[in-house]
């Protein structure tokens, strides 16, 4: 439990250098940041490739040092606190987690962990029952909340007026918050299905109705979220602002 909270520290201390300096060198692959997916049961990952292309995109894009074959792990698996972001996508409903896997993802967010949930069935319902019902049961009624377009993940590395994914998706992004961090992200735009391509480069699935000016802006979305994941609110400092915009040149 302590590497979530001890990863938080370290990899916040270096957010500002991540965004200015050129690719910090790794002290090797227990230091890189991991994007490890949530497994329930024997439910396959909708989109496979998806958090690898992103782990990619966030090493290119930034000086993250990210592991390229990242692994997935059930929530009762002490494994999960070893990397500070989860993600668990899905696009079918799933049975209900059990009182082991409950504590688990309870505990990863309590110690400073932040989860992305990705809904990549967004026109169906099963999905989404279902991950409500986990987040209900685990941290309680009421949890899942809009997030504001003014948020600090919308401007973490990018500024971004909107979430978008494979789809236009709602307008924004649902959140839990926990003393003061978004500690789960809930999107239903399909973000890994924006992200996907295959080892020969070809992108897997076709983005609506945006084409590839929505993938891009999809992409910048996912950097952004681990950013925040790894760096929290700190660019809510007003101190960094004028850097923000030589950095952006105004505009995403």
């Amino acid at each position: 439990m302590r590497p979530v909270r001890t990863a938080l520290l370290v990899l916040g201390s270096c957010c500002l250098l991540a965004a200015v300096v050129g690719p910090v060198r790794a002290l090797g692959e227990a230091s890189r940041v991991e994007l490890r997916a949530v497994a329930v049961a024997d439910f396959e990952e909708p989109r496979p490739t998806a958090r690898r292309r992103l782990a990619w995109e966030v090493r290119q894009r930034t000086s993250i040092d990210t592991r390229l074959q990242p692994g997935r792990s059930r929530l009762d698996d002490p494994a999960v606190f070893e990397s500070p972001l989860l993600y668990w996508a899905g696009d079918r409903a799933f049975p209900p987690l059990s009182n082991g896997e409950l504590v688990g993802l309870r505990r990863f967010i309590d110690f400073g962990g932040m989860l992305l949930v990705d809904d990549a069935a967004p026109d169906d319902d099963g999905f989404d029952r279902s991950i409500r019902r986990a987040l209900r049961r685990a941290l309680g009624a009421g949890s899942l909340r809009p997030i504001p377009r003014d948020h600090t993940l919308y401007r973490s590395f990018y500024l971004l007026d909107r979430p978008v994914g494979r789809v236009q998706g709602p307008p924004h992004l649902e959140g839990v918050e926990r003393g003061g961090r978004m500690a789960v992200v809930y999107s239903r735009h399909d973000l890994g299905g924006a992200w996907a391509r295959d080892n020969l480069g070809t992108w897997q699935h076709a983005v609506v109705p945006g084409g590839e000016r929505q993938r891009e802006l999809a992409i910048r979305l996912g950097v952004n979220l681990v950013m925040y994941a790894l760096c929290l609110d700190y660019k809510d400092d007003q101190v960094h602002a004028p850097f923000i915009m030589r950095r952006r040149g105004g505009s995403p």
